[in-house]
């Protein structure tokens, strides 16, 4: 049996050889979607790891309490498909980071309540001449001094904030500061927001991880204070607290604790999340994991039209060799054994396109990784189900010409000509 099988392998090897660029061009189609399946999966991979990395980096003290949609599960994926709006509704406020602060065993509790605004500063022109330079989106949180001791934050220069809570100070991400000023170095530097002049005391170092745990690029957004921004912008909310325990052995009973604060402060509402360790990344895991999902299928619509260029070269090489099928029916061939030799030939195209596709597919992460900061994710799980989607591809839409080669009269196959 086994010399059988490797007999229509060597038939069909010789066959997917003999016609090298039409084996090369079916092979094609299959290789570009197995390399778009994969860089779509090691991009969203390395994000997903980035985010795992940064929450192990911010230490196991670390809990974060966000507000709670109490959505469907299709509501809750067309939120994460609008992320930048999914806490339009936030429950919280800036009284829940003193009442989370007056609990014992807290060491610090820092709020983000982001908005996006319209920046102006005074800049000069290339005759230098002073003029207003307007930047429009921009994005500017409000947070207290706690934020340093619960997030990584390299500053720069300068100090983050101050101690006042209705100061007017702030600190800017590096690519924010150019865009606003055009100058990396704008310390002591204004801008101008909701109507009301910020003086700038710290400048951030340039992240070289744009996508975090707190849905925040910090080279381009500017901190400034929570409580003076609020009394700025009326439809201000926060969308996250970030707290720091003194004890990582007491997680679990602050948690619950912080759980109670807050239900008693807000008089029994209970539309909040908290979480700790790995539960702190769930969302943003959640997000990249939809968008890998949709992002895949539309890559497998590829991998399918690459299936129909097999189907459709196996069914022109059957019509090709019918006289060839029937010379090895006539002497003594089977239906099984010209079916397995048009399915194996159909099968080494698949492969070979999966395997160049792999290949294909790692090479353009890796030269993605030079130009952005997500260095190739390798998983052999992600490898082996590739593969095998791609020989799985190649026997399905190898099957039908292999019957059709299979079924074809031995006599009137020797009667072809062509």
């Amino acid at each position: 049996m086994s010399l059988l099988l490797g007999t229509h392998y060597r038939l069909a090897y010789d066959q997917v050889t003999r016609n090298r660029g039409r084996s090369f061009l079916t092979g094609l189609g299959i290789a570009i979607g197995v390399a778009s399946i994969i860089l779509i999966l090691s991009l969203m991979g390395s994000i997903r790891n980035m985010v795992s990395t940064q929450v192990e980096s911010a230490g196991s003290s670390l809990i974060v309490v966000r507000p709670s949609t109490n959505q469907s599960q299709v509501d809750s994926i067309l939120s994460d498909l609008t992320a930048g709006n999914q806490y339009l509704t936030s429950n919280l406020s800036l009284n829940d980071v003193k009442t989370i602060k007056s609990i014992d065993g807290i060491s610090s509790a820092a709020p983000i309540a982001t908005t996006v605004t319209t920046l102006s500063a005074e800049r000069l022109d290339d005759n230098d001449k002073p003029y207003t330079f307007t930047l429009d989106s921009a994005a500017l949180v409000g947070t207290t001094q706690d934020f340093t001791a619960v997030e990584n934050l390299t500053l720069k220069s300068g100090t983050f904030l101050s101690s006042s809570e209705k100061s007017n100070t702030a600190t800017i991400g590096h690519n924010l500061s150019l865009k606003l000023f055009g100058t990396g170095d704008s310390i002591g530097r204004t801008f101008t927001a909701f109507g009301a002049k910020f003086f700038i005391t710290g400048l951030l170092q340039t992240e070289s991880e744009p996508v975090n745990y707190n849905n925040i690029d910090f080279d381009n957004t500017v901190f400034v204070n929570a409580d003076y921004l609020d009394s700025l912008s009326a439809t201000l909310q926060v969308q996250q607290i970030n707290v720091r325990a003194k004890n990582t052995d007491r997680l679990a009973s602050l948690s619950e604790e912080i759980k109670s604060k807050l239900k008693e402060a807000k008089k029994g509402d209970t539309n909040f999340t908290v979480t700790y360790g790995e539960n702190i990344q769930h969302p943003a895991s959640n997000f990249f994991s939809l968008i890998s999902g949709m992002l895949t299928i539309v890559a497998g619509i590829s991998l399918i039209v690459g299936g129909i260029g097999i189907m459709n070269i196996m069914l022109v090489s059957v019509a090709e060799r019918t006289r060839e099928i029937g010379i090895r029916k006539s002497v003594g061939a089977t239906a099984g054994n010209i079916l397995l030799q048009f399915l194996f030939e159909s099968l080494i195209l698949s492969t070979l396109g999966g395997v160049g596709g792999l290949a294909l597919g790692y090479i353009l992460a890796f030269l993605l990784s030079v130009i952005t900061p997500f260095s190739p994710y390798v998983d052999i799980n992600i490898l082996m189900i590739t593969l095998t989607t791609s020989v799985a591809v190649g026997l399905i839409f190898g099957i039908y010409p292999a019957i059709r080669a299979a079924r074809k009269n031995p006599i009137d196959s020797l009667r072809y000509y062509r």
